[in-house]
């Protein structure tokens, strides 16, 4: 017997606009949001369903009647019935916009692989227009040899390409002492997911020949107008950290990066500098402004932890999720993402109940170290209030935390690297909601 299919659309996010879709094709919604928003969507459904009905099988819509458009030869573009689904900023978050945020649509990704122009985006002093020609990455400090690299000397190395995620250490900060934003893209947007190609970093160590009795520090520097800066273990230099010129098979993003930046596995998104021109190899943390005044953790005693770099098992139930409408009772396929600064997702489980009761989740292939991986889970609605949530557990065994649990160790005065369980209420008309249960 074939499985059931859900009895729900696709549905496309706007920070207004939240409706079900049955009974307007996708081309009437998106036309009719473009031009009027909700009020218009909802006028214009009953009218629209019947005309709609003639496009559909058995007969033979008009665009199988006619010859379609040639190649285009230009970059690719998502079909314009897509173009709902972007990043989105909110923007009172930051004082300026070169120092901004925008958000991946979660809710709207399938499988693990962020598209390059979905990945989100957090800079500190604006996006730097780089040309690669005239680019270097200066390595110096405890080496025997310091050296300059053009971007052409970097692509010579042997290259490995791995799939990583990246997250901010502020994603999901709004939600550390109480709901504040409705869609799981702004709770946890600031997550990406791809694949990186480019040179490990130890070989460029070896390269200049780090001092292997002495080194214990790396300083990464951008090139960005803040050359923000960031300590790197030189434990994790040496593991699995790489120097990255492509990213899901194409060049890095300007917004990503481009020509080079450092990727460290599992690290928050700050350690993996964009726009990388400088590394110093040092005895010593560098201790930089980023590291003092911010990405620091304040403690439940007054005190301040420093140098958090690792990124802690964490998981989100991305549909439904906040602002998506159910349109009816039956069959639903609940889905989301985890992962873990650590390593590997190993279980994942799911609750309609607020945490009451968990139910193993299935774990979709492939399930990678330090890379997103997605979890899905049959569901039946009966129509009544639920609490979705989901909980993950990584291969050294720790456990993602409730609220609670967390704020037992962190308090409520700190906003980064926050993984506490996250809840979707749904009410009984279908409606979903971001909720918060202790």
């Amino acid at each position: 017997m074939s499985e059931p299919k859900p009895r729900y659309g696709r549905i496309v996010l706007a920070p207004e606009d939240f409706l079900p879709t049955r009974g307007l094709s996708r081309r009437a919604f998106f036309d009719l949001l473009a031009a009027g928003g909700a009020a218009a969507v909802s006028a214009a459904v009953a009218g629209r369903a019947q005309a709609d009905d003639a496009n559909l099988p058995p007969h033979v819509p008009p665009w199988s009647k006619r010859l379609g458009a040639p190649v285009n030869a230009a970059y690719g573009q998502p079909s314009p019935y897509e173009r709902n689904i972007i990043r989105r900023e909110d923007p009172g978050l930051t004082p300026t916009r070169e120092a901004s945020v925008v958000f991946t649509p979660l809710q709207n990704l399938f499988g693990i692989i962020t598209p390059s122009g979905l990945h989100f985006e957090r800079d500190h002093g604006g996006r730097p227009d780089i040309n690669p020609y005239e680019h270097r990455l200066m390595i110096h400090g405890l080496v025997r040899q310091p050296k300059i690299y053009t971007v052409e000397d970097i692509l010579r190395f042997p290259s490995v390409s791995r799939i990583h995620f990246i997250e901010c250490g502020a994603n999901s900060a709004m939600e550390v002492r109480n709901v504040s934003v409705p869609t799981v893209q702004y709770t946890h947007g600031m997550l990406g997911c791809s694949e990186f190609t480019g040179v490990l970093l130890s070989t460029l160590l070896d390269d200049v020949g780090y001092d292997k009795k002495r080194a214990r520090f790396i300083l990464a520097e951008g090139a960005d107008a803040a050359s923000l800066t960031r300590t790197i273990p030189i434990e994790a230099a040496l593991d699995d950290a790489m120097v990255v010129y492509g990213q899901n098979g194409e060049m890095l993003r300007p917004e990503n990066g481009y020509p080079l930046r450092l990727l460290v596995p599992g690290f928050q998104g700050i350690s993996n500098v964009k726009w990388l021109r400088r590394l110093k190899v040092g005895d010593q943390p560098f201790n930089t402004r980023e590291e003092t005044l911010h990405y620091s953790d304040l403690m439940p005693d007054g005190k301040t932890r420093q140098y958090t770099w690792i990124q802690e098992a964490k998981s989100v139930i991305t549909s439904p999720s906040g602002g998506q409408q159910l349109l009816d009772r039956g069959y639903y396929q609940i889905t989301g993402l985890a992962w873990s600064g650590r390593g590997k997702i190993r279980r994942v489980d799911v609750s309609t109940d607020g945490g009451r009761n968990w139910h193993p989740a299935r774990l979709q292939d492939p399930i990678l170290s330090k890379a997103l991986t997605r979890f899905r889970f049959d569901w039946h609605w009966d129509g009544s209030p639920a609490l979705l949530q989901s909980r993950c557990i990584d291969e050294t065994g720790y456990v993602q935390p409730t609220v609670t649990q967390w704020r037992a160790v962190r308090g409520t005065r700190s906003i980064y690297h926050y993984n506490a369980i996250q809840t979707w209420k749904v009410d009984p008309d279908g409606k979903v909601s971001n909720v918060q249960v202790a």
